[in-house]
């Protein structure tokens, strides 16, 4: 058991391993950002510019609801395209701002590696092997 027990905890504070939990972490707080901006932010604007219509409230109505005496007997049966479509733009703002945002941290590590001046390539092994002979024999004739 105690083997189990520290071969799982090598394996869970590999560093890759927390390196992606906190990946998960960060990126269910972006999605609720970018969620956000997209319900509050971009959808008004866009229901604006369409005539007021709200996409969440969109569906088709397959069954009426059943209402006895102001109480719900059966709940209505509809296809809520409107929360499909709303899906949809949330799902294309969140990999257009993750397209920028990578997009931004390749252009980060481009310039980093134009400013660094390009290491001269370490000659091959037999190249550098004759190099230590040939500084061995100098330091002999001395």
């Amino acid at each position: 058991m105690k083997k189990i027990f520290s071969e799982f905890k090598e394996f869970a504070m590999r560093g890759n391993m927390i390196d992606m939990a906190v990946g998960i972490i960060l990126g269910g707080a972006f999605g609720k950002i970018i969620s956000s901006l997209v319900a509050d932010i971009i959808m008004p604007g866009i229901g604006l510019l369409v005539g007021g219509v709200n996409f969440s409230d969109l569906r088709i109505v397959l069954k009426q609801a059943v209402v006895e005496a102001g109480e719900v007997v059966s709940a209505a049966v509809t296809i809520n395209y409107g929360q499909f479509l709303q899906v949809i733009f949330d799902f294309i703002i969140i990999a257009f701002a993750i397209f920028l945002m990578l997009k931004g941290i390749n252009a980060l590590h481009r310039k980093k590696q134009e400013e660094k001046p390009a290491e001269p390539a370490a000659p091959p092994a037999d190249v550098q092997l004759l190099t230590e002979i040939r500084d061995l024999l100098k330091e002999g004739k001395k």
